[in-house]
């Protein structure tokens, strides 16, 4: 399927937080995006439940800087503790991606269109995306705008390799991934070559484990999906 997007995403602040960090409540940024930001970042900007969104490489543009900010998160039991969260400062990566049907989606089959998706999302890419843009934490505001991956120049482009050790890679949730009735964490070995990080698909993962037990909460279709029409209906709301 010819269905590869290419998009460029900024903003003054990113936090990709690394779970090791989040035990004593002081959060730090992992030094590049991880693959399921990414995902988020590119279903803010045009998702439907008939897709799955890959994401297949992310150029790193800006030097990696970090900043430390105060911060105030509330406490469940009441009020607030002071923390020190670790951003990312002044970010920029191109990212190509592409989507593939939810195979979970049986009763979407009428909606599997790819030149219908594939415009639209360019078109969503063009105005900066559906929803509001986040960099791996709602207080860290993101902007999206079209571009051809690989152009420009980026700082790393001259360094041979970096690697950034064991991280993240992203959530097998139970609506799409191949084991029913589990939420599933995934990690990988990340490296990055002349600037390009080059993410393996979620099945190739190796390194998993088993979060909770989770079940996809039951979907009823609309019934104009149901008359084979939610074409038309999505393109209604698209124009909205």
């Amino acid at each position: 399927m010819e269905n590869k997007v290419e998009f460029k995403v900024y903003g003054k602040y990113a936090l990709f937080t690394d779970p090791l960090t989040k035990i004593g409540g002081e959060k730090c940024s992992y030094q590049i995006p991880t693959y399921e930001a990414l995902k988020g970042i590119i279903s803010s900007v045009y998702w439907k439940p008939t897709i799955v969104w890959i994401i297949d490489k992310v150029r790193i543009m800006k030097p990696i800087k970090t900043q430390t900010r105060s911060a105030k998160p509330v406490i469940y039991s009441g009020g607030n503790s002071l923390s020190i969260y670790t951003y990312l400062a002044d970010v920029e990566y191109q990212v190509q991606a592409r989507f593939m049907w939810n195979e979970k989606r049986k009763d979407l089959i009428q909606d599997q269109n790819e030149n219908k998706h594939f415009f639209v999302a360019k078109r969503m890419i063009d105005r900066g995306g559906r929803r509001d843009i986040f960099l791996g934490a709602r207080e860290c505001q993101g902007y999206v705008e079209p571009c051809g991956f690989g152009e420009g120049e980026g700082h790393y482009d001259n360094i041979p390799e970096l690697a950034f050790g064991l991280m993240f890679h992203g959530f097998d949730y139970p609506d799409e991934g191949k084991e029913d009735g589990k939420l599933i964490a995934r990690f990988w070995w990340s490296q990055m070559k002349k600037g390009v990080i080059e993410f393996p698909r979620p099945e190739e993962c190796t390194i998993r484990k088993l979060v909770k037990p989770m079940k996809a909460q039951a979907i009823q279709t609309v019934e104009l999906a149901k008359q084979g029409l939610l074409e038309g209906y999505e393109e209604q709301e698209v124009n909205k």
